[in-house]
């Protein structure tokens, strides 16, 4: 049996302590360990972009990190995004503007739509697109995914207006 590391993780605000072998990844410890499917596992080679997390508030692919490289790491995942049954704007601008189809892809879209928005309150169009890229979707084209976000952006400024 291979030997076991202690590490502590802060996941959406809740503090666990896991021990892993030293070559577990990331998105095996948030799915298997602590429950979290929401964070998808695609071509675990970085690529596609549905295991992507917020580690230390900014976008990582949790299939290429190991769960050791995260100890006392701040991560968010999709689930972090909604207050129990209310979903987190985003999300419900991801549900109106048809922003997603199989879902397959959400859960790392919304999160780097989210690390956008922290950002870059008011992103264009091309920059939006930009941010999307890096995460592959098979389904929607990308319009609703960028029209979704554009929505979240227009919401969040007339809320910060108030």
């Amino acid at each position: 049996m291979a030997q076991r590391i202690p590490i502590t993780l802060t996941v959406n605000g809740m503090q666990h302590e896991v021990a892993v072998e030293p070559r577990r990844l990331l998105v095996d410890v948030l799915r298997n360990d602590l429950g979290l499917t929401g964070t998808h596992i695609g071509c675990e080679q970085g690529v596609c972009g549905t295991c992507t997390v917020l580690v230390n508030g900014e976008s990582v692919r949790s299939c290429l990190l190991f769960a050791v490289q995260a100890d006392g790491a701040e991560i968010m995942t999709v689930e972090g995004l909604s207050q129990g049954d209310t979903l987190h704007p985003l999300q419900e601008a991801f549900r109106e503007a048809q922003g997603l189809q199989c879902g397959f892809c959400t859960p790392g879209m919304l999160l780097i739509a989210y690390e956008l928005l922290s950002t870059n309150p008011a992103p264009s169009e091309a920059q939006i697109r930009e941010a999307v890229s890096a995460n592959l979707c098979r389904c929607t084209g990308y319009q609703g995914i960028i029209e979704a976000v554009q929505l979240a952006a227009a919401r969040q400024a007339v809320t910060a207006a108030r």
